[in-house]
């Protein structure tokens, strides 16, 4: 199939993008990489009336190490950050990025693009949840900084006003004492996670000071859990966490079954994954302290 007709609209400043989306009355999309958007365009999902392409938009594709953190504009492509030696101080991207679709994809698509698009499924934004990274957004109301964790409402749905931007995310760098693990279970490298869990772990003289985790492909958006009171109950084993990583499950995993899962295994696969890669994160930030 082919898209539907669509205007066409490349603003030079991002004051320029915002008004062009406000004159859109909510019917606009913007196109940064394209790699989630075209195929929808394609397939006639979607019929936005009006593309506004922000690749001309001069800054949005700086990527600089500020007081803050790592701050990623909207047109930095996701290969990019990938070898990106800056990245580095942010363990979590590297680990993260090379399951996120395959190489050719990740050459075209963005990092902001994948947070806004917002795909349940996606590594990206839980990663950013379990960072805690800040998102700057810009609209005809003026700027505004929104964490994480606040960003994504469901599948495919996000904070954003039909006239606001994502300009650029900042993710935070990592301290002295902080592990972190990823870890997804794909029928196919490059296809859509079943399950997938992010954590991060801070260690303070040997006690666990914070574990944070989030999960992904498993409900309609990222799902954050504060699980520092587990770790200190259970130990930092992965044989001692799975028990309470089980019953942890049945709060966190609520997707319906489908053809390639049902509930009950990706239950079981979340919980497998938390448990391993929140003692891996604990031996990580261990190391580090």
């Amino acid at each position: 199939m082919k898209a539907a007709p669509f205007a066409y609209v490349r603003p030079a400043t991002v004051a320029d993008a915002v008004a062009a989306l406000a004159e859109t009355g909510g019917d606009g999309k913007v196109l940064a990489g394209g790699q989630s958007l075209v195929p929808v365009l394609a397939m006639r999902l979607g019929r936005p009336g009006t593309l506004v392409d922000v690749n001309a938009i001069a800054g949005l594709d700086e990527l600089a190490t500020t007081d803050v953190g790592l701050r990623v504009g909207a047109a930095v492509r996701q290969r990019r950050l990938e070898h990106e030696p800056a990245a580095r101080a942010v363990p979590l991207l590297g680990m993260a990025l090379p399951f996120v679709g395959h190489r050719e994809l990740r050459s075209r698509g963005t990092v902001c693009g994948s947070l806004a698009h917002a795909d349940p499924a996606a590594e990206l934004p839980a990663v950013a949840c379990c960072l805690n990274a800040t998102l700057d957004v810009t609209g005809r109301r003026g700027n505004r900084t929104v964490p994480a964790p606040e960003f994504f409402t469901g599948a495919m749905t996000t904070v954003l006003e039909p006239d606001e931007l994502l300009t650029a995310v900042t993710f935070p760098l990592a301290r002295a004492g902080e592990g972190f693990g990823f870890a997804e279970v794909a029928r196919r490298h490059g296809d859509f996670a079943l399950a997938g869990v992010v954590t991060r772990v801070r260690v303070t003289d040997g006690v666990v000071a914070e574990a944070v985790l989030a999960a992904f492909g498993v409900s309609d958006r990222p799902v954050v859990r504060d699980v520092t009171d587990v770790v200190r109950a259970h130990g930092t084993e992965t044989g001692a966490l799975r028990d309470p990583m089980n019953q942890f499950a049945a709060d966190v995993v609520d997707t319906a079954g489908d053809a390639h899962g049902s509930t009950a295994y990706r239950r079981r696969l979340f919980a497998a994954l938390a448990a391993r890669e929140l003692a891996a994160a604990y031996r990580k930030g261990s190391e580090t302290q």
